[in-house]
């Protein structure tokens, strides 16, 4: 079976936790005819051999990213300009999305870099919290500890499973320094990669140091050659 064969079926069937904590939402766009024809489309497209990758893992997706189109950090335009397949999703915007596929193209293009790895999250879905205005924002499955208890057994089923789809054990890089100190239990308890090594998170990138962009870029794409000559 081929890393495609694996992912597909995973991503068209996922469901949604129920044992959230009051007030925390969940997006599952999986359940879209239309987003599992993108999950269809994109694998068969990028993962359809059994080249081992390295995973790139971030947080739990956002609600314009992969909390869309399903494909972590990834805006509906995203797909259609940098990874060819068409879909009439409308446009969102997405900090992450933005910096990543800059990273995409400065690494060759999503042919040459989805070649090589493989970007996920410790969890697999969308989570909200409503703002103060009523409307939901993006929430953090480390946001609380309830919410991270909560969906601890799945953060670590979620990477057990995608592991299985094929994985560089060897490495895996984390997005987010709070993130890594998660990333970093899970492994010590399961042992899924021989080494993480942790890049600052897309979004604080460009929320933050908007400025260094280009040094944070270069930074990028010096980690991943890195973790594919090691």
């Amino acid at each position: 079976m081929t890393f495609a064969d694996r992912a597909i079926p995973y991503y068209n069937t996922l469901r949604a936790p129920t044992n959230l904590p009051p007030g925390v939402g969940v997006m599952n766009p999986y359940e879209r005819p239309d987003v599992q024809r993108i999950i269809t489309e994109f694998y068969g497209k990028f993962y359809s051999d059994s080249r081992p990758r390295v995973f790139v893992l971030g947080i739990n997706p956002g609600r314009f990213g992969a909390g869309v189109t399903g494909i972590s950090f990834t805006t509906p335009q995203n797909l259609r300009r940098y990874c060819g397949i068409a879909n009439t999703l409308p446009d969102t915007p997405e900090l992450s999305s933005r910096f990543i596929y800059q990273v995409v193209e400065a690494f060759g293009g999503a042919r040459e870099f989805y070649g090589r790895f493989f970007l996920t999250s410790m969890f697999p879905l969308a989570l909200t919290k409503d703002g103060r205005n009523g409307g939901p924002l993006n929430y953090n499955f480390y946001d609380d500890r309830a919410t991270t208890g909560a969906l601890w057994p799945a953060i670590t089923e979620t990477v057990r499973t995608q592991t299985g789809f094929g994985h560089d054990r060897r490495v895996a890089v984390c997005l987010g320094r709070k993130n890594e100190t998660y990333l970093q239990r899970l492994n010590e308890q399961q042992h899924f990669f021989d080494r993480i090594v942790t890049l600052d998170h897309p979004r604080y990138i460009l929320q933050y140091k908007a400025k260094s962009v280009a040094t944070y870029l270069d930074q990028y794409i010096a980690t991943l050659h890195d973790c594919l000559a090691n």
